[in-house]
């Protein structure tokens, strides 16, 4: 359906009916539930990001049992609290998270594979972007460095491509 299409179907109804139809887009579906509690103010989106980084850390590192290690879950969080919270600090420190938790991953379970590794480091160089245009570095600069350091001794490159990046990246913004 296009925007014009539902702007027609929400234009026939009443107030009290577009209220309705929200509060049942509420109930329904937790990404509108998760939009609205963003749009609420800095306590919705602080919750909305702590849920966020438990499904990471169990979707790699649950409390028990194995972690999965989808790629596909864990990314998606990061992606749908971008569109939830536009680039902001918190972005920053969830895209850092996903990378974090990737390493220890790793160096839990021995190593992956490369599509594991590009994701890491994509997302990782992705952080380093946000942290620049919100002129955050100075606020993830250890943790981005602990980074380069617990993945020394993994495989494919990923160690080198990590450090690589950070080091362009920090020394571009004279850190």
């Amino acid at each position: 359906m296009s925007v014009s299409k539902l702007k027609a179907h929400l234009a026939n109804k009443s107030e009290k009916e577009l209220i309705k139809e929200i509060i049942d887009l509420y109930q329904r579906f937790s990404v509108v539930k998760d939009f609205y509690s963003a749009q609420m103010g800095t306590e919705g989106l602080t919750e909305i990001f702590m849920k966020y980084k438990a499904i990471i850390q169990e979707e790699f590192l649950p409390k028990r049992g194995l972690g999965k290690g989808r790629l596909s879950v864990a990314r998606k969080v990061v992606m749908d609290f971008k569109k939830l919270s536009g680039i902001t600090f918190h972005l920053v420190d969830l895209a850092i998270y996903y990378v974090e938790i990737g390493v220890e991953y790793t160096n839990t379970y021995g190593d992956i594979d490369e599509p594991f590794y590009n994701s890491m480091e994509s997302m990782f160089e992705q952080a380093l972007k946000w942290m620049k245009q919100l002129n955050i570095a100075d606020q993830f600069q250890s943790r981005a460095a602990k980074i380069c350091d617990d993945t020394s001794g993994i495989g494919w490159g990923f160690h080198d491509g990590l450090c690589e990046t950070y080091d362009d990246y920090f020394d571009e913004i004279g850190f």
